[in-house]
């Protein structure tokens, strides 16, 4: 997830940040392919159907670091933790949920008007295929994201994953990109593509990451559409991506980017359902 502010935070850690949105549109579309994208057979190393009563919280944390400060990007949301009315089971599927509302009674709330939830992996997950099923929310103002950081180190340097962000000014429109040291958005630099999905917000969909030690891939549904090859000199500035990542998902509120058209609150609540989430390791 892009984070603005010329460091993002990071997923799990609080010495990690996330990219930083500087324009309506930040996305590269300048490693597009079209290529064939499939799951492994056998039995994932990671996976979550969902289909417990509550979240599993040996498989999950909540992120609340930057609630009292504000988060990156200047966006505007207040991240909480096990409050079912922004993260829960529901029908099988996770339900990630933005509300326009102030949590004034919350410790460590920032001021916030919107409320969300993001959820982080409690375990590092690295090479191999990730495959999450998901039904984005759409709305002006909405930017849902599943994405990878590493659980400590300085953003761009010790790189960024994102495997799905859309915003909900251009619903419809899904990216896929990676960042580091020498290859970010800051610099305008970032290596990625985007895609034209046209029913994200009202249908399922399975956004893929294929993660080797040579190639990072992104796709949907079956068909890879960005990839990336470690085939840049600058070693650990172009190529970061070599120690397991935490996988991230959330529903952030406004920023520089999401926000760069304003916030539609007559469309909350919005939520991101997501039917499963599955990593083979290789």
């Amino acid at each position: 997830m892009k984070r603005l502010a010329f460091i993002l935070l990071a997923a799990s850690a609080p010495a990690v940040a996330g990219p930083v949105q500087t324009s309506p549109s930040l996305g590269a579309d300048n490693y597009r392919v079209d290529m064939p994208m499939a799951a492994p057979a056998g039995t994932p190393r990671f996976a979550d159907e969902f289909d417990a009563p509550a979240i599993d919280t040996t498989r999950w944390r909540y992120d609340t670091a930057r609630n009292k400060a504000g988060w990156y990007n200047n966006e505007r949301q207040y991240y909480a933790a096990d409050r079912p009315e922004n993260a829960r089971i529901e029908r099988g599927a996770l339900v990630i949920e933005a509300r326009a509302e102030r949590l004034r009674d919350r410790p460590d709330w920032g001021g916030q008007a919107y409320s969300s939830a993001k959820l982080v992996t409690r375990q590092p997950l690295g090479y191999g295929f990730y495959e999450i099923r998901a039904q984005l929310p759409c709305g002006r103002g909405i930017w849902p994201a599943i994405w990878l950081l590493p659980p400590d180190g300085k953003w761009p340097d010790a790189g960024e994953i994102d495997v799905m962000e859309m915003v909900g000014s251009n619903p419809g429109v899904v990216l896929g990109t990676v960042h580091s040291g020498a290859f970010n958005h800051v610099k305008g630099t970032q290596r990625g593509a985007e895609t034209t999905l046209p029913r994200a917000c009202d249908s399922m969909h399975r956004y893929q990451l294929e993660w080797t030690p040579d190639t990072i891939t992104i796709g949907i549904d079956g068909r890879g559409y960005m990839r990336v090859r470690n085939d840049r000199p600058g070693g650990q500035a172009a190529w970061p991506f070599t120690r397991p990542y935490d996988l991230i998902l959330n529903v952030a509120v406004g920023g520089d980017w999401a926000g760069a058209r304003g916030i539609d609150d007559t469309a909350f609540p919005q939520a991101m359902r997501v039917d499963y989430v599955r990593y083979w390791a290789r």
